[in-house]
């Protein structure tokens, strides 16, 4: 196949699964198990670690597939939403699904999804056909385990028709309060949803209301939990901008001079959950895990636009803090870059708590850009710039993100930093516009 008729036949095949964003946000596993059935249950066949979380579920499932990967197995890795490229949400060993791969798997599953309209189902969702595109991938390549990222809550949530080894949940805070309720306890309660019988828990929750919640869950459904900050500890030796270091007393080792790359204190956190799960998978499952492994998954693992230092010089700093936890992560980490300047381009949906976010962000920042996120969702985005604007910083409003992050590298001097963050949705636009716009300087 000529690589023109491959890209035509791709871009026509996620056309097909865009069109399905129509059907929208619809909770339940009637239908993504009824087209499991359909393709016969690949999920059936995975070595599963399920992870939830409001926060840091994405940078726990990369670390803990990275040091399976440095320990010598075949590791898929299933994420949302994408930065730039739709295969990014399947990956295995840091190889993305081919393009080959993406067109004969939506070519396979079509049909059934027609049959099922026909014979009087509803449609299933965008992300239910891709949590089957991504379960049956992974079992048709024989990977040795899957990391699923959990989409949206947990209990019906489309990843939840696993049966995982170990159920993770980060932690719990207020997000999408929308559809998962208007209190920590009553998210809590939804993300819980992931924890099954026959299996391990592992949470890095705080919050005691939390913690009471996946407490009687796990015991409802007669299984261990480990807490990350009670059964594990660790402590941050130093940070610099590009890599910070720490020790840690594990479940069942001590570490000492824990290397990472990923930035911030809150990564420490995710750090010692992706251990904690290595662990429990070694001393539960039988699984072999050297030490080495553990060192050098946590050195190598790469997660892009969350607290990446996207270049030097000028300095830019990327960050998907899309909601209040993840803003107050950043605020924490800001502080630790040397700069004169800083000059802040934000962008959030509508649908988040936006004057919070705010009132933790600007005050850090000399100047603000305000943009609007690519999404239906985006609301009334340039309410974001009033609300930037009562901290008596100057404030300037562009539409378009990439013209917005461009503009945003003309008021930056020699020292200054730029810090570009809010919605993914945004951070994907600007990043690609960064890259380009660096790359030709």
């Amino acid at each position: 196949m000529s690589e023109k008729i491959l890209e035509q036949e791709y871009q026509e095949s996620l056309q097909y699964l865009t069109n399905m964003t129509t059907f929208g946000i619809n909770f339940g596993l009637g239908r993504i198990k009824e087209l499991l059935k359909r393709v016969g249950n690949p999920e059936s066949n995975l070595r599963v670690v399920h992870i939830g979380g409001t926060n840091g579920k994405g940078s726990t499932t990369v670390m803990i597939a990275r040091i399976l990967r440095e320990a010598g197995y075949k590791v898929g890795v299933f994420t949302s939403p994408h930065m730039h490229d739709y295969r990014e949400r399947m990956v295995i060993n840091g190889l993305m699904i081919s393009k080959e791969d993406v067109i004969q798997m939506i070519g396979r599953v079509r049909p059934h999804l027609e049959d099922m309209v026909a014979e009087g189902f509803e449609h299933p969702t965008e992300f239910e056909v891709s949590t089957a595109l991504a379960l049956l991938y992974f079992a048709e390549k024989n990977v040795d385990y899957a990391m699923i990222e959990v989409g949206l809550g947990g209990a019906i949530d489309s990843t939840n028709v696993v049966t995982p080894l170990i159920s993770v949940i980060t932690n719990v805070a207020m997000d999408h309060m929308d559809y998962l309720g208007s209190d920590v306890v009553s998210i809590a309660k939804v993300k819980a949803g992931i924890i099954k019988p026959e299996s391990v828990v592992v949470t890095a929750s705080e919050d005691p209301e939390v913690i009471k919640v996946l407490r009687d869950q796990a015991k409802a459904m007669d299984v261990p939990l480990y807490l990350v900050g009670e059964d594990v500890r660790w402590e941050s030796k130093w940070s610099g901008e590009l890599e910070q270091e720490f020790d840690l007393v594990g479940l069942h080792a001590n570490f000492s001079k824990l290397r990472l790359r990923l930035m911030g204190l809150h990564q420490l956190r995710n750090a010692a959950t992706a251990v904690t799960v290595c662990e429990v998978l070694q001393s539960d499952y039988g699984v072999t895990i050297p030490r080495e492994a553990i060192y050098s998954g946590l050195r190598e693992v790469e997660w892009i636009g969350r607290l990446e230092l996207l270049s030097l010089n000028p300095k830019i700093l990327l960050d998907g803090a899309h909601n209040v936890d993840g803003a107050k992560a950043l605020a924490q980490a800001i502080p630790n870059y040397t700069r004169d300047r800083l000059v802040l381009c934000l962008g959030m949906l509508a649908d988040k708590e936006r004057e919070k976010v705010v009132q933790m962000l600007v005050p850090l920042a000399d100047e603000i850009v305000i943009t609007r996120p690519n999404s239906p969702r985006a609301g009334d985005w340039k309410a974001l710039g009033m609300l930037a604007e009562q901290y008596g910083r100057p404030v300037t409003c562009i539409e378009d993100p990439k013209e917005a992050v461009l503009f945003a590298l003309t008021r930056l001097g020699e020292k200054d930093m730029l810090c570009v963050t809010g919605s993914i949705y945004m951070l994907a636009d600007a990043r690609q516009a960064l890259i380009e716009q660096v790359k030709l300087k």
